[in-house]
């Protein structure tokens, strides 16, 4: 009789990321990327995607409406380094470059059916008035060569900018 192999579970995230409140910016897009264990594995669908840029809505919320898809499922044989999603959206500053505007990230809820989550954004800041005016300076504010390292706990303590909220559902 053969051994059998480790037990998997499956994992199925879809959803969309629907809209943003970022009441000071407007033409901005979102970028969406997943971080998990090493115990974890996507196997189908995607799962990092860029979504389109888009404006604020005519109405009083004043809302930036995406209604971004995503789709992807994961395989692991265990719940520990269970898929969060991390979020950040881009948009123009004064001399038309593209800067962040925020970052954000929430666990893959654990029980299945709908949920609706809201995600806090934040952007860091420079830790000194040096970089602060070399930044102001030269047009580039700080930001995180792998946005990833938001949805870990290390490294991030210190001040951020005003909090916004992206919606997922």
């Amino acid at each position: 009789m053969a051994a059998a192999g480790p037990s998997v579970f499956l994992l199925m995230v879809n959803g969309q990321v629907e809209s943003a409140q970022f009441p000071e910016y407007d033409d901005l897009y979102c970028k969406y990327c997943f971080v998990y264990g090493q115990d974890w594995a996507p196997t189908a669908g995607l799962e990092e995607g860029i979504s389109q840029i888009t404006s604020k809505s005519q109405d009083a919320r004043r809302a930036l409406v995406w209604n971004f898809p995503i789709d992807v499922t994961f395989k692991s044989t265990n719940p520990y380094g269970w898929p969060q999603i991390v979020l950040s959206v881009y948009g123009p500053d004064v001399f038309g470059n593209d800067v962040v505007r925020g970052y954000g990230a929430v666990h893959v809820p654990l029980s299945p059916g709908r949920h609706k989550k809201t995600i806090p954004m934040f952007v860091p800041e420079s830790t000194s008035k040096l970089q602060k005016f070399t930044s102001w300076l030269m047009g580039r504010r700080p930001e995180y060569t792998d946005p990833k390292v938001v949805a870990q706990g290390e490294g991030r303590e210190g001040k951020g900018s005003p909090p916004w909220a992206v919606g997922l559902e």
